[in-house]
C-alpha cells in the first residue's frame, strides 16, 4: 500500500510540474467557494486579488487598496474596472473630484489616477511621502538631508497651491499618509479607521522632526512654529491648536496639565487640569501616543474617571458621561455612548444636552462613526446595524459577522478576507420574533429626509450648509444692511 501510495504521489506531482494537469486550483476554489457574506443580500459581491487594507468609496467606484496592488470596481455591480501594482494607495478629494495616489515603497514618486478609469492624471518622480485630505493632496521631496519642500495641491489640480521649505522630513516620513501630531480615532476593529472616506484638511498640522514639532498653517501655507517637547511634555496640533500635554509621576499615578496655545502669537488660550488625554501610560508616565479625538475634539478622562469630550479650539466642554457610561465612537459633531447597564446605545450632538435619539443594544455591543452614518456592531449576534445619526433611524441591519470597510451616501461596504461586498442604504431585515429597535429621542430640526426613502440626507459637514452659531457651528457672518 505504500509503495502504491508513493507512485501515486510521485505521478501527480510529474503532472503538476509539467502543467499536465493540475487539481489544485479547482479543489481550493471548492473548498473556498463563494457563500453569502449577509443576510440580507448584499447587492453584489466579489473576491478581489488580495486581503484589502483600505477601501475607499468614490463617485462611481470602489478604491481597493491591497499589499502588492490597488484596484477599482464599480460601484453598481462591483466588477473590475482596473488594477495596478502599487505598495501603497491613498484617495484625496471627494465625489466626483476624488483621485487615487500610488506608489512604490522606498522608491521616489507616485501617480495620481482617476478612480473612474484608472487614468493617469499627474506623475511626480521627486516626492517621499504624501497625505491625501478631501480638499487637498501634500507632498514632501529632499534635496539634502536638511533641505525638503512641502507642496500642496488641490486633489485635480496640476499647479502647486503653495510650497513650504521644512528640515529633513524625508528621512522620517515616507509612503502615504505617514503619522502626525494629530488625534487617534476611537472607533472599534469592526469598523475600518478610514471608513468615511478623507478627512478635511486641518488648519494646521504638526509635523514631527528631529525631535521637535514644526507646526504648518495649511491656509498660509508656511510654518509658523517649531518646538521642542519637555522631558515629561507631549505637543499635539489639534483645531487649530498647539496642545502642551504634561504627565508627571507622583504617589503612583500619573498627574496631567493639558495647555492650549494660539500658534500665530504663543499665547495662551486654555488650560485643564486634571484630564487624561490618554497620551501616557506605564511606570514615569511616558508619553507613547497622540490624544484621543479627532479633528476638533479630544477624549479624556476626569479625575472622577468619567469620560469626557473637549472642544479642542477653546477648552469648552462638550459631553461629560456618567458613572461607567462608556464613549463608544466620537466625530467633531456627535458621541456614540453605551449606558451604564450595558442595554442601550445613546446618539449625542456634541454641545446640546440629552440624546437625540436612544435604542436598545446587546451587551458589549461597538460602534464606529462615519461621515455618513452611525455603525453599531453586536458581535455574539454577528449583526451589522447603521443608522442616520441624527435621527437613530436604520438604513441598514444585515446578519454578518463582516468587517464594515467603507461608507458612502448612498450605502457600504463590507468584507470578510478576500471578499467584499456592497449593500445599500435601506436593506433592513429583522428576524422573525424581534421587534425593530427604532431609535426614540426628538428629531433634529431641517434636513431630515423622509423615512422611506432609506438615504441620510445631507447635513452640516457632509458638504452642504449648516446651521452657525451653536456649540460646534461657525461662527455667523455679521448682519449685512438690507439682507436681514
Amino acid at each position: 500500500m505504500k509503495c502504491y501510495v508513493a507512485f501515486a504521489a510521485t505521478v501527480l506531482i510529474v503532472l503538476v510540474a509539467t502543467n499536465v494537469w493540475n487539481p489544485f486550483p479547482d479543489m481550493w476554489g471548492w473548498v473556498g467557494r463563494t457563500q453569502p457574506m449577509s443576510e440580507p443580500d448584499v447587492a453584489w459581491q466579489q473576491r478581489i486579488g488580495g486581503t484589502p487594507k483600505t477601501v475607499t468609496i468614490t463617485d462611481t467606484a470602489v478604491v481597493v487598496e491591497e499589499r502588492l496592488a490597488v484596484e477599482a470596481r464599480s460601484l453598481a455591480s462591483g466588477v473590475q474596472i482596473w488594477r495596478r501594482k502599487a505598495d501603497w494607495a491613498a484617495v484625496a478629494g471627494d465625489g466626483p473630484g476624488a483621485v487615487v495616489a500610488i506608489g512604490q515603497l522606498l522608491v521616489k514618486g507616485y501617480e495620481v489616477l482617476d478612480p473612474a478609469t484608472g487614468a493617469v492624471r499627474r506623475r511626480d518622480s521627486q516626492a517621499v511621502a504624501v497625505w491625501s485630505y478631501r480638499d487637498a493632496l501634500l507632498d514632501v521631496r529632499c534635496s539634502g538631508p536638511t533641505d525638503c519642500l512641502l507642496t500642496a495641491w488641490a486633489p485635480r489640480g496640476s499647479t502647486p497651491l503653495w510650497t513650504a521649505p521644512v528640515p529633513g522630513i524625508g528621512f522620517v516620513l515616507f509612503a502615504d499618509n505617514p503619522e502626525l501630531r494629530g488625534t487617534r480615532p476611537l472607533t472599534t476593529r469592526q469598523v475600518a479607521t478610514q471608513a468615511g472616506g478623507p478627512e478635511p484638511m486641518p488648519p494646521m498640522l504638526g509635523f514631527p522632526v528631529d525631535g521637535r514639532v514644526h507646526v504648518l498653517d495649511t491656509a498660509l501655507g508656511r510654518f509658523v512654529q517649531q518646538l521642542e517637547p519637555g522631558q515629561h511634555e507631549r505637543i499635539s496640533v489639534v483645531g487649530g491648536r498647539v496642545l502642551h500635554t504634561v504627565a508627571t509621576s507622583d504617589d503612583g499615578t500619573c498627574y496631567f496639565t493639558v495647555e492650549a496655545y494660539d500658534p500665530a502669537n504663543g499665547q495662551r488660550v486654555w488650560r485643564r487640569v486634571g484630564i487624561n488625554l490618554r497620551t501616557a501610560n506605564g511606570a514615569g508616565c511616558p508619553h507613547r501616543d497622540n490624544p484621543t479625538g479627532t479633528d476638533n475634539v479630544l477624549v479624556g478622562v476626569t479625575p472622577e474617571r468619567l469620560e469626557v469630550v473637549l472642544d479642542a479650539y477653546d477648552g469648552r466642554t462638550l459631553w461629560t458621561g456618567a458613572e461607567r457610561e462608556t464613549l463608544l465612537a466620537v466625530d467633531d459633531r456627535r458621541a456614540l455612548v453605551r449606558s451604564a447597564d450595558n442595554k442601550t446605545i445613546k446618539g449625542y450632538e456634541l454641545g446640546v444636552p440629552g440624546p437625540r435619539w436612544t435604542r436598545p443594544a446587546e451587551p458589549e455591543t461597538s460602534a464606529g462613526l462615519a461621515r455618513y452614518a452611525a455603525v453599531l456592531v453586536e458581535r455574539k449576534a454577528n449583526r451589522i446595524i447603521a443608522l442616520d445619526p441624527r435621527t437613530g433611524r436604520e438604513l441598514i441591519n444585515l446578519h454578518s459577522s463582516a468587517k464594515v470597510l467603507a461608507l458612502g451616501p448612498g450605502g457600504m461596504v463590507i468584507g470578510e478576507g478576500r471578499e467584499i461586498g456592497y449593500v445599500r442604504f435601506g436593506t433592513v431585515a429583522v428576524p422573525p420574533g424581534r421587534p425593530r429597535p427604532g431609535g426614540t429621542g426628538p428629531p433634529p430640526g431641517g434636513g431630515v429626509p423622509d423615512p422611506g426613502d432609506g438615504v441620510p440626507g445631507p447635513g452640516p459637514g457632509d458638504g452642504e450648509p449648516g446651521p452657525c452659531g451653536g456649540p460646534k457651528e461657525p461662527r455667523c457672518p455679521s448682519a449685512v444692511p438690507g439682507r436681514g
